[in-house]
């Protein structure tokens, strides 16, 4: 299981979009992104279409389920 209180471009609050992780400073779901992956888009086009996430933090969270997968 992917521990996402060590990524420090996320962040949960349970008043928050019901509690999910979300980038830090946004309402956008981590979970977008992978979506937004898996569907066939770019990382440039993802920080383009959520305004307020940086490709800093989309990228540290890729880095972050990355190191996971290795650790698993």
């Amino acid at each position: 299981m992917n521990d996402w209180s060590s990524c420090p471009a996320v962040e949960r609050d349970p008043e928050k979009v019901s509690g999910a992780w979300v980038f830090r400073g946004t309402r956008v779901p981590v979970s977008a992104l992978f979506e937004n992956l898996e569907d066939g888009a770019q990382l440039s086009d993802f920080v383009n279409w959520f305004p307020g996430v940086t490709l800093q933090q989309a990228r540290a969270v890729l880095e972050h389920a990355a190191h996971t997968l290795e650790a698993a």
